[in-house]
């Protein structure tokens, strides 16, 4: 190795080592100083999330009533608006309220749309959707298909028509005990016992002559009462039956 390769590689390490030592010495004398710089941000940082939180406390109920209110659809001026603060920190708050509830954000005329969905929401979803078409509209359509038949067609047809019809209607009066088999019946089972719409017992459930009501759709003539408690529906003992 000749002696001018030496004399660079030494220069380069002092370049090197010359920052190096500057820096050792800064920290060692002012480490004090920026740990405690250090301690004021964090601790700034947790004073403002505190800040925060509790904000957030004050604001839930006027969140939980709008919701209430419009169905789980609410728009950051909205929230504004009702709380009577700026638009960003209302946004900042559906904001945080979408990550945690897992809401749907959509953009309407160029505004942001926070769609949140609870159980009363997602029941009323469920009750307004279309329900499973009756029972009897099997064999309705059956005898429709057999009055615009050809007479022999219909006398060949008539048995096998009566067969179908007897099968749909002894399913609908499957016998009660065995459709009680914890004592009640929920929404669904009634409504098929009833030969109605799920959402038509849903409707009527509290309504004072619901039990006069199902009795007269009822195939055995059985009164029905709804419990509140059980959230099914249980046959009332009518006075005189053994």
């Amino acid at each position: 190795m000749s002696e001018k390769s030496i004399e660079s590689g030494g220069k380069a390490f002092l370049a090197l080592l010359l920052p190096i030592s500057f820096l050792i010495i800064f920290l060692v004398s002012t480490w004090r100083v920026l740990l405690g710089v250090i301690l004021l941000i964090a601790g700034f940082n947790l004073w403002q999330r505190y800040k925060w939180q509790k904000w957030c406390q004050e604001v839930n109920p006027i969140f939980n009533k709008m919701i209430r209110e419009s169905q789980g659809r609410i728009t950051p001026m909205d929230l504004a608006m009702k709380g009577n603060f700026s638009g960003q920190t209302a946004k900042r708050y559906l904001d945080t309220k979408a990550t945690e509830f897992g809401a749907s954000i959509l953009n309407e005329d160029s505004s942001p749309v926070y769609h949140f969905i609870t159980a009363s929401i997602l029941g009323s979803i469920l009750d307004s959707s279309e329900p499973i078409k009756e029972l009897a509209s099997k064999p309705v359509a059956i005898n429709a298909q057999l009055l615009a038949a050809p007479l022999p067609q219909l006398q060949e047809e008539k048995p096998k028509a009566e067969s179908l019809t007897q099968t749909t209607t002894e399913e609908v009066k499957k016998p009660l005990e065995k459709q009680l088999v914890f004592g009640s019946l929920i929404q669904s089972e009634l409504a098929k016992r009833l030969n109605v719409y799920s959402s038509t017992v849903y409707k009527r459930r509290n309504d004072p002559d619901f039990s006069e009501w199902s009795r007269n759709r009822d195939p055995d003539g059985i009164a029905w009462s709804f419990s509140r408690t059980a959230k099914e529906f249980f046959p009332l003992e009518e006075e005189g039956k053994s």
